[in-house]
């Protein structure tokens, strides 16, 4: 064996270890900012007018996020949820998803209510929804009203046969009149053609189900309502 084979043979093996620790450091500087970036766009300030939305997408979506509520798609309603908050409230990517959480958290632990006392279990994550909504808020709402008048149409819209129609058009302006700081009367048109449209979901699914149609029908209503509470806020 000659002596440049020996060399070979026993020469040791150097492991990279300053590229494996750059590697490392560049991983850890990553995490780091990914990690700011999470907790301001969760915690940072932030702010937006509620005045400020698109009706017609307002009323697209919400037709869109009854549909997924009624045939129980709590991932898709989720994600109209976020879509609704980002487009029209100006939450940013991970809050947006935060308040999702509540709101439809909210929805399906009322939609598995059989009473008051059991609707009234989603009282914790409407206020996390209007609490975090008033954080952002250009109007100072009260929270506590706000999510109780939330579910307060929720109610009567599920107990309906114990209501007259008057009450719960009563009950969907008093909402957006705490919201806006201003007058129920005046936006009484705004709940006349949502409690319009929530008739014509609830006559046909007793009937025996809601056709394109009758979706197309309630989106239009929808973004009327919209529009009109569009016009009244901003008059």
């Amino acid at each position: 064996m000659s002596k440049a084979q020996t060399e070979t043979e026993v020469e040791p093996v150097v492991k990279p270890k300053r590229k494996r620790s750059k590697f490392w450091k560049v991983v850890g500087i990553i995490l780091m900012l990914v990690a700011v970036w999470v907790v301001y766009d969760l915690y940072g300030p932030r702010s937006t007018s509620l005045r400020q939305f698109d009706p017609a997408e307002v009323g697209r979506l919400e037709a869109a996020m009854w549909r997924s509520y009624y045939q129980k798609q709590e991932v898709r309603l989720f994600n109209q949820l976020t879509e609704l908050l980002r487009t029209q409230y100006n939450l940013p990517f991970f809050r947006s998803n935060k308040v999702a959480y509540s709101a439809a958290r909210a929805a399906f632990v009322f939609k598995g209510g059989r009473n008051r006392a059991e609707y009234e279990k989603a009282l914790p994550y409407l206020r996390d929804f209007y609490g975090a909504i008033h954080r952002i808020s250009d109007i100072d709402f009260n929270i506590e009203r706000a999510a109780r008048l939330e579910l307060e149409w929720w109610i009567i819209h599920r107990e309906r046969a114990r209501h007259k129609p008057a009450d719960l058009e009563r009950a969907l302006a008093e909402l957006p009149a705490e919201l806006y700081q201003m007058p129920a009367e005046k936006l009484a048109e705004h709940a006349r053609l949502r409690a319009e449209a929530m008739t014509i979901r609830d006559t046909k699914a007793d009937e025996g189900g809601v056709t394109e149609a009758d979706w197309k029908r309630i989106e239009e209503l929808l973004r009327a309502s919209w529009l009109s509470l569009y016009e009244a806020v901003n008059s």
